[in-house]
């Protein structure tokens, strides 16, 4: 009889750790798409304000060109 009770307890706590496992592993996969998705943002981000320096200097040093042939 007692060995039945262990089974049955060994096999509850199985089960706890497999869902456990489970929470986890989804957890994970949220952290991760949060974190993509973050990422991604910074990344326009970063690569929209290289564009908007970019053009900005670049019609800078066209009026100085332009002022310095007058």
């Amino acid at each position: 009889m007692n060995m039945k009770i262990f089974q049955a307890i060994l096999g509850v706590i199985s089960i706890c750790i497999l869902l456990g496992c489970a929470e986890l592993k989804d957890t994970g996969e949220t952290i991760g798409e949060g974190t993509k998705d973050v990422a991604t943002s910074i990344g326009h981000a970063s690569r929209d304000a290289a564009k908007s320096i970019g053009k900005n200097t670049k019609k800078v040093v066209s009026d100085i060109n332009d002022n310095s042939e007058e």
